[in-house]
């Protein structure tokens, strides 16, 4: 069994000097950081108080993942033995890791998204020709599968909003059971693009965004229509850039060179600013940050649109706390980043280079990891609050191939298997 102790930080561990590597700039696949976007708002599971170390068994082609005390591994096919896909679950409490059950999935393809939700746990991945998305439900407790689905579900206060995309482009979302995959509404057939906005139980707005005419808002809880309004009157059919972050749609005018905001729930205008190529959005702490396709960050008052200030060096912020935002830095290679003051964007420490560890459960930490020299894995909290990157251990064995939850943290062995341990 593999040791490993978060609990305090050793006087032999300390940080490694700031790398001088900036990040590469890039998006992740909509779907994806869509659905992580979703994941996130979902409270994490309470921590528990004691820690404990494991090895989970896998594969080099399994993919672990984790919810509130429990490790979910995905296992693929296996010719040689004649066993199919299989999602096989273990609970990591006061000793070694128990196997509570394992079911054979119905479809081939890769997993990139387990939760819990509602006494099920539900499996996003890619169907087996890699041409579409299916989300299949799980029952938390016996292992039995209770629903499948094609398209990807994200979760939707009590319930899920499921988007059918495939070759042939998106169709209808709909709503359904946690517990059961039934459908309870479904919006109208939609021609033009189809944005989700996210509250803290998840999916609560759909915005439809025809080439031209109306611009509609369905609430995710019922499927009615919130409301309409064209955006764009006399302007050419078009689909500009549109992006959702603090309440707020944001309709990015390249030709123009710039963003305007709409309240979301009254598609109300607030304001217009001069802002070029704008690529992304996100909440700042208690500012709006916007990115810019070419590079360099914006920190805008959601309420007025005015500028705050803005920095050519930083493509996007990952964390608020106390005042300051933990953000990533524009470079070459790695993954950089640096802590800054909210109001005024001034530098307040480079953390140097670390990779974020992808959360399956949010209770607010970011945590980070990289490789040193003498080839552990350093492990480390990283808090905007105090400007420090705090080193909790230094592991061998370890690849830099990690997820989190509230409790659990796993991380990818040298052998195949996951090193798992306690965070919480």
């Amino acid at each position: 069994m593999t040791i490993i102790d978060l609990g305090e930080l050793r006087d032999d561990v300390t940080p490694d000097p700031p790398a001088r590597r900036r990040p590469a700039g890039g998006r992740p696949y909509r779907l994806l950081a869509v659905l992580a976007v979703a994941l996130l708002t979902l409270a994490a599971a309470t921590p528990v108080a004691a820690r404990v170390a494991a090895t989970v068994p896998g594969g080099p082609a399994a993919a672990a993942f984790v919810a509130g005390d429990r490790v979910y591994v995905v296992e693929p096919r296996d010719p040689g033995r004649g066993v199919g896909r299989q999602l096989v679950a273990y609970r990591v409490d006061q000793g070694p890791p128990r196997l509570l059950w394992r079911t054979l999935l119905p479809v081939d393809g890769a997993a990139v998204a387990v939760w819990e939700q509602d006494g099920m746990v539900l499996l996003v991945g890619r169907t087996a020709a890699d041409v579409g998305w299916e989300t299949v439900g799980v029952e938390a407790g016996t292992g039995r599968i209770g629903w499948r689905e094609s398209g990807v579900a994200y979760p939707a206060g009590d319930g899920l909003l499921v988007q059918a995309v495939d070759e042939r482009g998106d169709q209808p979302p709909r709503r359904v059971e946690v517990t059961t995959g039934r459908t309870l509404w479904t919006v109208p057939p939609l021609s033009g693009d189809l944005l989700l906005s996210f509250g803290p139980a998840g999916v609560d707005r759909l915005v439809h965004l025809p080439a031209s005419g109306v611009t509609e808002v369905y609430d995710a809880g019922t499927g009615a229509r919130l409301v309409a309004r064209d955006l764009r009157p006399g302007e050419l059919p078009a689909r500009p850039r549109v992006l959702i972050a603090g309440g707020l749609l944001l309709v990015a005018r390249d030709s123009a060179g710039t963003v305007s905001a709409y309240d979301l729930d009254t598609l109300d205008r607030r304001w217009t600013v001069a802002i070029p190529l704008v690529g992304y959005a996100q909440d700042c702490g208690h500012l709006l940050c916007l990115s810019r396709q070419t590079g360099g960050m914006w920190a805008l008052d959601p309420a007025t649109g005015a500028i705050r200030w803005s920095d050519d060096r930083f493509t996007g912020a990952l964390a608020a706390a106390g005042g300051r935002l933990l953000v990533a830095v524009e470079g070459g290679a790695g993954t950089t980043l640096a802590v800054l003051e909210e109001g005024t964007g001034r530098v307040v420490a480079d953390l140097g280079d670390w990779s974020l560890v992808p959360q399956d459960e949010a209770d607010g930490r970011v945590l980070g990891v990289r490789l040193a020299g003498d080839g552990r894995l350093r492990v480390a909290q990283l808090d905007p609050a105090t400007g420090r990157a705090v080193v909790r251990d230094a592991v061998a064995g370890l690849l830099s191939s990690c997820r989190a939850g509230g409790v659990l943290l796993v991380c990818r062995q040298g052998d195949g298997g996951f090193g798992v341990w306690r965070i919480g």
